[in-house]
């Protein structure tokens, strides 16, 4: 699956607006979109407080709300997640053999872009000025939260 760049750019604003819902319902601003065939099936957001929940990153929340797929569909998807999927993301994206992430930002967390590129999949990162700004807001208000989101203690 080769998408253009500007596709790929139509398809985080997706998963942008993912995460300003989930900011503005008070959780963490990470947005993700499932893409299969150059359409949207789905759009997810951090939804850990919320629902009190310890798994539901945008990532998984995404595939949650996709629903259930058979291999074939996974196999020409890809996430498109507003920041660099950390490892629980990851081993998802992994499980389900997803070829391609496109990622907003990775300088405020950097996640585990290697190890997806180490296990083949094609990780594409956008370096987008919005989603830079959204996670260091959010970090700036919210340390404790961002801390608790990413497993580091205070």
């Amino acid at each position: 699956m080769n998408a253009q760049p500007s596709s790929d750019a139509q398809y985080l604003a997706a998963a942008v607006q993912a995460a300003q819902q989930g900011r503005a319902e008070g959780g963490i601003p990470i947005g993700a979109a499932l893409v299969v065939d150059g359409s949207v099936l789905a759009t997810g957001w951090n939804k850990r407080v919320q629902l009190g929940s310890a798994i539901r990153h945008g990532e998984t929340d995404c595939l949650e709300n996709a629903g259930r797929l058979p291999a074939t569909i996974y196999a020409r998807s890809m996430m498109v997640t507003t920041l660099s999927p950390c490892e629980m993301c990851t081993g998802a994206i992994l499980l389900y053999k997803i070829p391609r992430v496109v990622v907003g930002e990775n300088r405020t967390f950097y996640g585990a872009a290697d190890l997806l590129r180490a296990r083949g999949v094609e990780v594409v990162v956008l370096d987008d000025a919005e989603c830079v700004a959204m996670m260091t807001e959010f970090i700036a208000v919210e340390p404790s939260l961002w801390h608790e989101d990413i497993g580091v203690p205070d």
